[in-house]
């Protein structure tokens, strides 16, 4: 059947309750039409015993405006203001029409219709009209709730008595496969505390949560207030945590949703660890940055990762002349395509290069092939205990391939390089972080290419990427634990990886020379904290429910992360969250040298060697020992 039969059956499965309703406000008229006769019965003595010839136009002339008007297409069941008001309207029409006829045809002709009738007339059928729905919407409702009531097994309270928070209420009493049933709101509005929404009672402020549900039945919390701040979030989520009922949260960009299109249920979502992040999201200036990449043809090396293929995502949406994606995983690159090309179509001029950027021969293929005006470099080995165990490929792949990457940019003409680094660079104390602070070292040493400006963009963990903590806590969780950190004292910087993508663009647009970026990402999180309150945000117990194990700290790993090399180099951007390390240049001859020393120790293929060298070039390179026994001391005389 085609989609024309199919609006045809459909439109004749609707006459039939388009009829009764018809012929429902046709009775309603002709009972309001004898209700206004004896009302005037006494004053309409002298009216002669053409009666049904009123009642017939009465019912003729507003029957034809409630049709109209529309007033038999929406639902009774979702009647709103807009419905009533069109009630009315129609009703006004239909007798002004008959007011009209009357004035003109049948008063000339002895038939005179007294006004005070015909308008008593209007009023009372407009009120049982209004009645009439109410009434079914009411029963109707009520009938819902009394078996939903039955058959709902998980008591739900909702923090965010508005709008949001109302329809979900409504969407979960239609929806009768639903096992909620919700029993109170919060809100901090003082009208609504201690009154009732939909029935249901608002129990008290945001800020008393825990009071309330602690001891309760309560099994869930869904958190639906679309204005609420991220610092004003993450303290009702810590509020939330203090019960023993899991939590869950409606994003706001789905709590405008109008509750009739059944969607808000289905995007209520767990707590996810960027809910809780410690700092406001930071939004960039999108402005800025369509102007550096609109009609530009940009490469992303790397482009199939967590930050590449993110970065792709952002850059697709500023209107690029070509996107090149580079990878050697062709996996995770072809699903990257997949998604561009049903987002897109053909109005993205995508390209896919499988490629090692290793191969020197072949990067200088690609840049001659697209000439990209901005490149950005996201191709690298990051697993720091993996590269403890192969320091060899931390060079081969971080630091030559970035050279390659690098080089062929400046040799080809790019406008912008940007490289994006790690925190762990700063002070590293493991071969990931030092050969990627060699990488920033190789950026700066590019300056020999005047055409070309290279930019390194410096942040910390991103929450969700592959390898990191969280999809491991979240696998830990779901299998029933135990939940596994390396140190009960370890702190980490975190940012959302469109955070981290957009940071790396807004870099770019921003750097006219050599540049080492960070982003301000405000007070680290403590990992163990971290676990603790995913626990919570499930609805269970840390340690009792779920446990948390310390299993040591890695090869290389250290106590804390640093974003800057020394606060004295740091200066300010006219952005508020981004800042700018200036560091010493290093001269491209210099860096050729330290490469060439790298390149005769990776043929002793001796782990230890390529260590030692590595801390010779990199004088920051500290062992993990030096750096947290040093952070351990600090954390006691903080104590």
């Amino acid at each position: 059947m085609n989609a024309k039969q199919n609006t045809a059956v459909n439109k004749f499965a609707a006459y039939p309750r388009r009829l009764f309703l018809l012929w429902t406000d046709s009775l309603i008229t002709a009972a309001s039409f004898f209700i206004s006769w004896a009302c005037f019965q006494e004053k309409l003595v002298s009216m002669p015993h053409y009666w049904w010839v009123f009642l017939i136009l009465t019912l003729l002339c507003t029957g034809v405006f409630l049709i109209l008007f529309g007033c038999y297409d929406s639902l009774w069941r979702y009647q709103e203001s807009r419905e009533y008001l069109m009630q009315f309207l129609a009703l006004t029409c239909g007798h002004t029409m008959l007011y009209l006829f009357g004035y003109f045809v049948l008063t000339p002709a002895g038939m005179e219709y007294p006004q005070r009738l015909q308008v008593l007339v209007m009023l009372i059928s407009l009120v049982l009209m209004w009645i009439s729905r109410f009434l079914y919407r009411y029963a109707r409702q009520a009938h819902r709730h009394r078996q939903h009531s039955r058959l709902a097994s998980v008591k739900v309270a909702i923090v965010g008595a508005g709008d949001a928070g109302v329809s979900l209420v409504d969407e979960i009493r239609r929806d009768p496969t639903c096992p909620y049933e919700v029993v109170c709101f919060f809100d901090d509005d003082p009208v609504k505390q201690r009154a009732h929404v939909r029935g249901l009672p608002v129990r008290g402020s945001l800020d008393s949560i825990a009071d309330h549900l602690q001891g309760s039945d309560v099994a869930e919390i869904i958190v639906a207030i679309p204005s609420l701040n991220e610092e004003r979030t993450r303290e009702v989520l810590q509020q939330c945590s203090n019960t023993s009922c899991r939590v869950r949260i409606l994003p706001s960009i789905f709590s405008q949703l109008p509750s009739e299109t059944g969607d808000l249920m289905s995007n209520v979502r767990d707590v996810e660890p960027e809910d809780l992040l410690g700092r406001e999201a930071v939004i960039f200036n999108n402005r800025e940055v369509y102007d550096f990449l609109s009609d530009k043809v940009v490469m992303v090396t790397g482009g199939g990762g967590s930050i590449g293929s993110e970065l792709c995502r952002q850059i697709a949406l500023h209107h690029p002349a070509q996107l090149v994606v580079v990878d050697i995983y062709e996996n995770s690159t072809y699903d990257l395509q997949q998604e561009l090309v049903r987002k897109y179509g053909n109005t993205l001029n995508l390209r896919i290069e499988i490629a090692s950027v290793r191969d020197t021969d072949k990067v200088d293929l690609l840049f001659r092939r697209y000439r990209p005006h901005v490149v950005f470099h996201a191709a690298a080995h990051k697993h720091v205990p993996l590269m403890e165990d192969c320091p060899e490929e931390a060079i081969k792949n971080n630091v030559f391939g970035t050279y390659n990457v690098a080089d062929a940019a400046g040799r080809h003409g790019a406008e912008k390089f940007v490289l994006i680094s790690t925190d762990k660079a700063v002070n590293p104390t493991n071969v990931m972080g030092a050969s990627k602070r060699l990488c920033e070292m190789v950026v700066q040493s590019m300056q020999h290419y005047e055409n070309t400006t290279y930019v390194a963009v410096r942040f910390g963990n991103v929450l969700g990427s592959n390898g990191s903590v969280i999809p491991l806590f979240k696998k830990q969780l779901a299998s029933g634990g135990p939940l596994t950190v390396t140190d009960r004292r370890i702190i980490r910087y975190f940012m959302t990886i469109p955070e981290a993508s957009q940071l790396v663009m807004q870099a770019g647009a921003m750097a006219e020379r050599s540049q080492v970026f960070v982003l301000d990402m405000g007070e680290p999180v403590k990992i163990l904290t971290l676990a603790e309150n995913l626990v919570r945000m499930a609805g269970l117990t840390p340690y009792v429910d779920v446990d948390i194990i310390e299993t040591g700290l890695r090869p290389g790993e250290k106590l804390y992360e640093e974003l800057l090399m020394s606060s004295d180099t740091l200066t300010a951007t006219k952005y508020e969250k981004i800042f700018v390390e200036q560091q010493e240049t290093i001269s491209s001859e210099e860096m050729e040298q330290n490469l060439e020393r790298l390149r005769q120790v990776l043929a002793t293929e001796s782990a230890p060697e390529i260590v030692r060298v590595m801390r010779e070039i990199v004088p920051t390179f500290k062992t993990p020992e030096e750096v947290n026994g040093r952070a351990e001391k600090r954390m006691e005389q903080t104590v």
